[in-house]
């Protein structure tokens, strides 16, 4: 019988959606052992512990993509699939709630516990929440992350919660060189323990490959407007789409289009409020891609918006963070006049630099 992960798969094969990959076929059978070990039950129906699954690997060779499919047909009633920021950024709001409330907020929130280590009863409600925990893009960079982790998922283990998750990194480099990082070490081996471990590297970015088979920046009319739409789904290649929670400076900054590290967003929802440099650094430092939409030509009267699109491209370019732009006109024609105009010639640069194959391909190896 055909596992529904390779059915999913094979489906979007034949639709054209996905391009066979051989890279990815060690991937693919640990995906179908984990779905049938999902679905096996214990003694007297007792749910068995499970091995999870630790993919990594370089970007653009399908992990988020496959992790997509896999949660979308797995028939796991209780799986919960987040970012791996976002899911810590719940955790730590999660102890900020138990450390501030009393008990009658506590028990209201987490149920009955004792004492007041807030771990346990996070790792209770986060059990009771989710059989299967799936992340993308796990890495720790984070003192704070790092003291949290090791203890919260031994308690979740030991509920036996399911871990798989995707990152760009080994194991072994996770939190590297990191403060205090002898404490995190055994967190190292307790993944390794309970997760098989699978490095998924193919000679081949699909993404990039995409990329550079096409255009980046899109003008205005329907026919533009139809190849921006095809490359961000030819991109997305069938994953999920869901808003991304940012927390920048205790604040909430959402991006409603992502899916996995694509985001696509229009030019007023970025640079038409007031966001900052953090927000688009984080926002940068999340995602590989950025599909900004809708980018207008900016007269004087607009001089806040013409600074906030410089700010934004200036940490995109830092962060070798590729973009596709659907514009009312080029780069050079976009705010010719007003405050600041000698200033965007920069940045009139950088957009014509970002738009070309040598440097898509230098930021895919950033």
């Amino acid at each position: 019988m055909t596992s529904r992960i390779r059915s999913a798969y094979d489906i979007r094969v034949e639709e054209g959606v996905l391009n066979p990959d051989p890279a990815q076929a060690p991937l693919i059978a640990e995906l179908e052992r984990l779905e049938e070990d999902l679905a096996k039950k214990g003694f007297f129906g007792a749910q068995p512990e499970v091995r999870g699954l630790y993919i990594w690997g370089p970007p653009g060779r399908g992990k988020s993509m496959l992790m997509d499919l896999f949660v979308a047909s797995t028939p796991e009633p209780r799986k919960e699939r987040a970012h791996f920021h976002a899911f810590m950024a719940r955790i730590h709001g999660l102890v900020d709630q138990w450390r501030k409330g009393d008990a009658r907020a506590r028990k209201a929130v987490f149920g009955a516990h004792k004492g007041d280590d807030p771990i346990p009863p996070i790792a209770a409600l986060i059990a009771s929440e989710a059989r299967l925990l799936c992340f993308d893009e796990l890495q720790v960079t984070d003192i704070a992350d790092a003291m949290i982790l090791g203890r919260l998922f031994d308690a979740l283990f030991e509920k036996k919660v399911v871990l798989a998750v995707t990152s760009n990194r080994a194991p072994d480099d996770l939190y590297k060189n990191g403060l205090n990082r002898q404490l995190f070490v055994p967190f190292i081996e307790e993944i390794k323990r309970r997760c098989v471990v699978v490095e998924i590297d193919g000679a081949r970015d699909w993404r990039l490959d995409r990329l550079k088979g096409s255009p980046v920046w899109f003008g205005p009319g329907p026919t533009e407007h139809a190849a921006f739409e095809a490359l961000w789904t030819d991109l997305r290649g069938g994953m999920h789409e869901a808003p991304t929670h940012l927390e920048v400076l205790g604040r909430d900054v959402v991006v409603e289009r992502t899916a996995g590290g694509l985001a696509r967003a229009t030019f007023e929802a970025l640079c038409g409020r007031p966001l900052g440099p953090q927000d688009y650094l984080a926002m940068a430092g999340r995602f590989h891609t950025l599909f900004l939409e809708g980018v207008k030509t900016l007269g004087p009267e607009r001089r806040q918006e013409a600074r906030r699109f410089v700010t934004l491209i200036d940490a995109l370019y830092e962060a070798k963070t590729r973009l596709v732009i659907q514009a009312d006109a080029p780069p050079e024609a976009l705010y010719p006049t007003g405050d600041g105009a000698f200033e965007f010639e920069r940045t009139v640069s950088r957009l014509q630099e970002m738009s070309s194959a040598s440097w898509l391909e230098a930021a895919a190896h950033a």
